[in-house]
């Protein structure tokens, strides 16, 4: 991190997220169908993801080959779309991709390519929209991380456990309390027909069913508790409803460049509806108040990077992160620290 003096004026923190989404050579052709221009990128990314699902269905007819080809598959899947894919449907489930005139394109994200990175149709559009942004990590989210230990890992296997085990029940029974019915029905919908097919795929086919399907759902609902958990660690038992005290930002992160500036968490919770490309813009003009909020801002890491420091109990490297925002108080290192810790307890 580098922090630029100016005449007259408080340090401010430089990032290197700050860019425009790049030109891509089918733009001309895809722009007429996008609601917003800036996400031309998904188009292409959407396209890989289409031949990565083919290479899934393909594995249905590999035979003996299947366990010699499933480790380059998963290869692929983790260190090449998992992420990008997963913050591709965060996006588009605040912001539809497609104009009204081509709104049924909308659905090849969520009900196509969504099984083949683990998650189930309306499920993720379901719990985020409809109630981790209504709840906004307090008692009522599902998801609160509020009432764990946040540094222990005994509680995270606990958060976990009830999520892998429970979410769904909970889910439906919450959006049937809060008088949502139609995001029951989608979610209701969503669920049956995938586990529908699932049961079918397992009777005939179990071992392509596990390797395309079953693993990728097991491994992208534990990222995403860890993720959630990173992002919702440090949480000011006094403030707990401000964005700026119950959730974290990440900075200049090989992360951001990737998943569309998700490392931007706190001014995602400020404004929902921002455009990813706006996330990094907002960071930087408002650095004053989110220093005067006291907001906890790390630089180089990302929510897992943030997950696994937790569990492992490394303070001073999570301290080393830590970004001396202007207007924030100054601190040493063992009060960074001490202010971390104060911020993981468990709050009821």
């Amino acid at each position: 991190m580098s922090v630029v003096a100016h005449p007259g004026l408080m340090p401010t923190v430089t990032i290197s997220d700050t860019r425009e989404a790049p030109e891509r050579w089918y733009a001309r052709w895809v722009l007429p169908l996008l609601n917003d221009p800036r996400d031309v990128p998904f188009i292409g990314l959407m396209a890989q993801c289409l031949a990565f699902a083919a290479a899934g269905v393909a594995l249905f007819f590999a035979g003996p080959w299947l366990w010699y080809a499933a480790p380059v598959y998963w290869g692929v899947l983790v260190f090449g779309l998992l992420d990008r894919f997963t913050l591709m449907l965060h996006c588009t489930s605040h912001r539809q991709l497609f104009k009204p005139t081509h709104r049924r394109l909308n659905y090849v994200i969520p009900w196509v390519l969504a099984p083949f990175f683990g998650q189930t149709p309306e499920s993720y559009f379901t719990h985020h929209m409809g109630m981790h942004h209504a709840e906004e990590n307090l008692a009522g989210d599902l998801s609160s991380t509020m009432r764990f230990q946040r540094d222990k890992f005994t509680h995270w296997l606990a958060y976990y456990g009830r999520f892998i085990g429970f979410a769904l029940f909970d889910l439906s029974r919450y959006m049937l309390r809060k008088g949502r019915k139609r995001l029951f029905r989608r979610l209701a919908l969503g669920e049956g027909v995938y586990w529908s097919v699932m049961v079918g795929l397992m009777l005939v086919r179990p071992g392509p069913a596990v390797v395309v399907f079953l693993v990728p759902l097991l491994l992208i609902r534990t990222l995403m508790m860890m993720g959630n958990w990173g992002q919702h660690a440090f949480i000011s038992a006094a403030q707990p409803e401000s964005p700026y005290l119950s959730s974290i930002t990440c900075i200049n992160s090989r992360y951001n460049r990737r998943c569309f500036n998700d490392g931007y968490h706190i001014g995602h919770h400020l404004q929902a509806r921002a455009h990813w490309t706006e996330l990094p813009v907002e960071f930087e003009k408002n650095q004053t108040e989110y220093g005067r909020q006291d907001a906890i801002v790390f630089e180089g890491v990302d929510f897992f990077m943030v997950w696994l420091l937790l569990m492992t109990g490394q303070w001073s490297r999570l301290a080393r992160a830590f970004v001396k925002l202007p207007g924030a108080p100054e601190r040493t290192e063992a009060e960074i620290i001490a202010l971390l810790k104060q911020r993981v307890r468990p709050i009821v």
